[in-house]
Formats: C-alpha cells, sequence, structure tokens
C-alpha cells in the first residue's frame, strides 16, 4: 500500500476538496560505485577545502552565498535563507482548464497520484469525471517544500483517479529554433516506404513491462560474476549497424525486415499483397539462408560426384 507524502487541497471557485499526495513513480535501485583508495580499499570521505589558504572547511564554518557577479557574493544566514522560501500553504489552486493535447510533454516532470481525503470523496469522483468527459485538464499553482510549482491535474485513464503533474515553466524549456534543422523537400516515393514502415510495425497500445532497463542488467549480472571472482574485463564488443548512405535502399531494408519479423504482408483494399517494395529490399540484400544454399550448392556436387 502506497504511503501519502503529503496533504493538499484542490480549490476553485467555492470548491474544496481535501486530497492526499503519493508517488506516483519509484526509481530502480540504481547502480553506484564508491570511492576507495587504491591502498587499503577504505572507502574515502568528501571533504571540503578553500582553494585560497588550503584548510579543511567544517560544515559550521561554511555559509551560503549568491554569486552577483564574477568572483563577488553575498551571503545569507539561515534566517534569511528560510525567509525567502515560499510558504507552503499546502492549496492547489486551479486557474483554469485547458485542452489534455494543448500541453506539450515537453514540459511534463515529476507525476503523483491524488487520493481523497476523509469527507472529500464525492468532490473527487465528480471532478476526476468531469475532466475525463470533457477531455481536459487543470493548470493550477502548488506551493510545498519552499517552492511553488506549476501543477497540471488530470484523470486517469480509466477516469476513476486523479495525477498531478509538475510542470516546467516556460523559461526552463529551451526554444526548438535554438536547434539547426534541415531545409528541402521530402519525395514521395520515401515517404511512401516510410509510411509503409511505420504500419508494419504500428501497435495501437503502450505496454511498459515490454521493456526493460537490458542495460541496468547486464551491468549488474557482471557484477554478479565479478563477486563470484570471474573476469569481466574481456566481453564480447556490441556489433556496429551497417551504414546506409541510400535513404532508399535504407527503407527498402527496413520494410523488408519489419515484413519478415512479422511473418506476413499487409494486404490491400482488393486482397493483393505489398510485396514490391519487400522483393526490391530482398534483391539489394540477399537472405543469410539463401547466400548458405548457393554456397552449399558447389560443395554438395562435388560430394555426390566422388561417391
Amino acid at each position: 500500500m502506497a504511503r501519502p507524502i503529503a496533504g493538499a487541497t484542490i480549490s476553485f471557485g467555492l470548491v474544496s476538496i481535501p486530497v492526499r499526495l503519493y508517488p506516483a513513480t519509484q526509481s530502480s535501485a540504481a547502480i553506484s560505485f564508491n570511492l576507495l583508495h587504491k591502498k587499503d580499499g577504505s572507502r574515502l570521505k568528501q571533504q571540503y577545502i578553500c582553494p585560497r589558504d588550503g584548510e579543511i572547511v567544517s560544515r559550521d564554518e561554511m555559509v551560503k552565498g549568491y554569486e552577483f557577479a564574477k568572483d563577488q557574493y553575498v551571503t545569507f544566514t539561515p534566517e534569511e535563507l528560510k525567509a525567502l522560501e515560499e510558504k507552503a500553504t499546502q492549496s492547489i489552486d486551479i486557474d483554469s482548464f485547458v485542452p489534455l493535447s494543448a500541453i506539450d510533454p515537453i514540459y511534463f516532470e515529476r507525476p503523483y497520484y491524488l487520493g481523497p481525503e476523509k469527507g472529500g470523496d464525492k468532490a473527487y469522483r465528480l471532478l476526476a469525471e468531469a475532466m475525463r468527459e470533457s477531455g481536459r485538464a487543470a493548470l493550477a499553482r502548488y506551493a510545498a517544500r519552499g517552492k511553488q510549482y506549476l501543477v497540471m491535474l488530470r484523470p486517469s485513464s480509466d477516469g476513476r483517479a486523479l495525477i498531478l503533474q509538475e510542470l516546467l515553466y516556460a523559461d526552463e524549456v529551451r526554444a526548438i529554433s535554438e536547434v539547426p534543422l534541415p531545409d528541402g523537400e521530402v519525395r514521395e516515393a520515401e515517404l511512401k516506404l516510410a509510411k509503409q514502415l511505420i504500419d508494419q510495425i504500428a501497435t495501437e497500445t503502450f505496454e511498459p513491462s515490454k521493456y526493460r532497463d537490458e542495460v541496468r542488467e547486464r551491468i549488474q549480472a557482471d557484477i554478479d560474476r565479478k563477486v563470484q571472482g570471474h573476469d569481466i574485463s574481456e566481453s564480447a564488443p556490441a556489433p556496429e549497424p551497417a551504414r546506409i548512405i541510400d535513404l532508399m535502399a535504407a527503407l527498402k531494408a527496413s520494410l523488408g525486415k519489419a515484413a519478415s519479423g512479422k511473418g506476413d504482408r499487409k494486404s490491400d483494399g482488393n486482397g493483393e499483397t505489398d510485396e514490391a517494395a519487400p522483393a526490391e529490399a530482398e534483391a539489394e540484400v540477399p537472405r543469410r539462408g539463401a547466400r548458405r544454399s548457393a554456397e552449399a550448392a558447389p560443395a554438395e556436387a562435388k560430394h555426390a560426384k566422388k561417391r
């Protein structure tokens, strides 16, 4: 059973809904390595050293400062830092309701589940169902942990629960204009092949259980082998993918590979299968089995002649 990490109140108009916040994510046990003394294997301790006089500075001798110019700081006492923090109101103040599709996922940060507090069940269910049917999400402000957060409230996929999603502010997201993007037109033939490739490997649902952190699993397996005394310094290098400069050839080859992987091909409205592109791909990239058969034929004939 999940344990709440905070309490809050959703407010809009004259309506107030008491809720509890629950963590929606859990970080996997991250693999971390400690720094040790090479000579005796002792774990090292972190120390802060003043670069001006070389002295080790203890915690009680540290103060926090803000750099307002190069190497110029204004310092703050713990009381002043506390006064700078936003007062936690524990109120989720809804500002507006917008279409869920209007919020770019690039603004998404940490999610939380919201559960109803005692006495808020009816209003909680009503808000969740109303947002689900309207296809809208709520934009709100939430002050906690000394900060003010921009958050989004949205219903879960089944409409039974509310989810609070922390959002980034506009100045925390870089403009796409900072990224150099190519100019030019897309050729119709290439576009057609690309769309066929998308259709061949398309699915209608996202099943997160199908995906695992395979790199983390491999590293953990190697660590376990190392603990057991095995040598893990030599591992087979991962094969580098072939670089195909011809985009059309790459699309055809990918289309053929996707078709053979699924074991069947899509049919058009007339009952005919679309085999033109895969056939061209197979002509350019012969299958391994066919190549082995072609190489084995002379050897078998020679063996038969000897007999």
